[in-house]
């Protein structure tokens, strides 16, 4: 399976880089061909980091493409995310690059005014950037919120580039423990959301008068931290895209079971896999500190079955192939405070900013089927929700090539980005956005 670095909500996967023998290549963070371009022929390419020595290239259609650099200075894009080489030559002019030729299209570097600052978090100092569109009038302004991952948001969220080339501001910022932010990495969600509070209240300070329609958006675990932050702060509105509103617990266990059926197994093997995967949800909510044994048993007695194999799951992954010893000493890595069994519907419930919640309907990272049940339950009692499923859409919102759970990254969802612009902007959508199926609050 090859998908974008993407972190499902539930456990950051990232932590795995912790384990003895796994290291990140280095990474192009500090590449000056980093920004947004705007090409003679009208369109926006963003250019952004990775984890690695690669640049990926995005453009507001979805498309998408990693960049690899060659001895002749020149930069090969690969098709999505499958290593195959799409045609395009990308070259850029000497550093601080200016312009580019993007297969063959001449393009100019976006200018933004970028404002650097550090948020007063619920207790720890946060490292924020405020970046807007050139300009003295107003603009709508959203307020980034993390996922689960351990990287710094300042140098790997690309919608901080991607968003005020089309005329919208962004506040983005380090969660606390990561990038140039104090305090320790948590995910828990309350704790994420005053940070969260904090963030847009210093967005709205920095942007002063130019500050129009002002709120958050947050992907995947910023799917429950968003709702607590909204409630607990004025906002205009609130993105979330492939979030869930089931608790992280129910997360993994939908995991195994759509994992199983897309890899053919029955309700027998499926419950048998739910047995294993309870046994690592113990573990889990015991904050890794007990159960390693009882895991440790239940998977030994499946091992050698054909299904096992298939087995995933979200945080049962993770576990899954180390030894017992090993489960007892990387498992610590893994004590985030994480609420595992966090109800989400109260927060929802009570819900009185307008939201949109953007999904993926092939999902497997985060199953959407039953969040989008308690959406549209919240729309048929007058809550100000609007939900679209995008067919074929993946965790981060990316379309694949691929059958059952081996999946490839090609591309991002078409009408995705401009969906989420058109929410901020105004709150009003459009009649289509790609094959987005669309359901409205009622009015």
């Amino acid at each position: 399976m090859v998908r974008p670095m993407k972190i499902a909500p539930a456990l950051a996967f990232a932590a795995a880089l912790s384990l003895p023998g796994l290291a990140l290549a280095a990474s192009s963070v500090g590449d000056c061909h980093i920004g947004a371009y705007r090409l003679a022929d009208g369109q926006v390419v963003e250019v952004s980091p990775t984890d690695g020595p690669d640049l990926r290239w995005r453009r507001w259609d979805g498309e998408t493409g990693a960049l690899s650099h060659g001895a002749d200075g020149r930069w090969t894009s690969h098709y999505g995310w499958t290593g195959r080489p799409d045609g395009r030559v990308v070259t850029f002019d000497d550093c601080p690059g200016r312009s580019l030729d993007f297969g063959g299209v001449a393009g100019q570097r976006i200018d933004f005014d970028v404002t650097e600052t550090t948020v007063p978090g619920r207790d720890v100092p946060l490292a924020g950037r405020l970046v807007l569109p050139k300009g003295t009038g107003k603009v709508p302004v959203v307020v980034l919120v993390h996922g689960s991952e351990f990287s710094s948001a300042r140098d790997f969220y690309w919608l901080q580039r991607l968003l005020p080339a089309q005329g919208i501001g962004v506040f983005v910022y380090d969660k606390r423990g990561t990038g140039g932010s104090g305090g320790k990495y948590t995910q828990d969600y309350s704790i994420l959301a005053d940070d969260a509070v904090a963030a847009l209240n210093e967005a709205r300070r920095l942007a002063g008068a130019r500050a129009g329609r002002v709120g958050y958006q947050g992907g995947s675990q910023g799917g429950w931290v968003v709702p607590l932050a909204a409630n607990r702060t004025h906002v205009d509105f609130a993105v979330v895209s492939f979030g869930l509103a089931v608790s992280a617990i129910d997360e993994d266990r939908q995991e195994v079971e759509l994992e199983m059926k897309l890899a053919g197994h029955g309700p027998a093997e499926t419950a048998k896999a739910l047995e294993v995967a309870g046994a690592a949800e113990a573990m889990a909510m015991s904050d890794f500190t007990e159960g390693f044994e009882a895991f440790d048993a239940v998977r030994a007695k499946y091992r050698n079955e054909p299904w096992f194999k298939d087995l995933r799951g979200n945080l049962t992954r993770l576990v899954l192939p180390l030894s017992l010893e090993e489960m007892r000493e990387t498992s610590k890595i893994y004590r985030f405070g994480t609420p595992w069994t966090y109800d989400a519907m109260p927060t929802l419930e009570a819900t009185r900013a307008p939201q949109i919640w953007i999904l993926g309907g092939d999902d497997l990272d985060a199953p959407s089927a039953e969040t989008a049940r308690r959406i549209r339950s919240l729309q048929a009692k007058g809550k100000p929700f609007t939900l679209a499923v995008f067919p074929g859409a993946e965790h981060g919102m990316t379309e694949f090539a691929g059958t059952g759970i081996d999946r490839t990254s090609t591309r991002f969802a078409p009408g995705y980005f401009q969906m989420m612009a058109d929410f901020v902007r105004d709150g009003r959508l459009k009649a289509t956005y790609g094959r987005a199926a669309i359901t409205r609050p009622k009015s």
